[in-house]
């Protein structure tokens, strides 16, 4: 990761936290693939006190069902990377912290291994949930080495958690 890749999770972080402080609003974060880049990115700002509620890092499929309520049915239906585990993983999130109103959920496959012609190496899906409001998902196909893949991740989430503020 270079020093520019960690400005701009820095940005995105900071504005996640200036935007959710100025909307009284707490975050939550569920990450696979990413470790807990996207806590420790928020955690890194001056502020975040005021803003992270929690994060949790659900990299087995146990975890996911343990910790966020993930249905097995769903992971075995669609398996650990897909949309339907993103929407539960994130609706599962913002269900663990009843004081969070916005919750920014990531699974993927960062590679080297683990990628299929269905879900090639770089494919991450992501979800938001929002109290109050709807679970909305998407996804990318990052290029890149594993490093890459988690950073682009990290940065993608931040940037759905900045829009979903506001």
């Amino acid at each position: 990761m270079t020093g520019q890749d960690t400005a701009n999770l820095a940005g995105l972080a900071g504005t996640v936290i200036e935007r959710a402080i100025a909307a009284d609003l707490k975050v939550t974060t569920a990450e696979s693939c990413t470790g807990g880049m996207v806590a420790a990115a928020l955690t890194d700002i001056a502020g975040a006190s005021a803003v992270l509620d929690r994060g949790v890092v659900t990299y087995s499929n146990a975890a996911k069902t343990d910790l966020l309520g993930v249905p097995e049915a769903i992971l075995i239906a669609h398996g650990a990377v897909s949309e339907e585990t993103a929407a539960a993983m994130a609706d599962g999130a913002l269900r663990a912290a009843p004081q969070a109103g916005i919750a920014i959920a990531i699974t993927g496959i960062a590679g080297p291994g683990g990628g299929t012609v269905e879900k090639p190496v770089g494919l991450v899906w992501f979800g938001l949930a929002v109290r109050g409001g709807r679970t909305t998902t998407a996804h990318h196909v990052f290029a890149g080495d594993r490093a890459a893949v988690r950073h682009r991740a990290a940065a993608t989430a931040l940037s759905m958690m900045r829009d979903g503020i506001g």
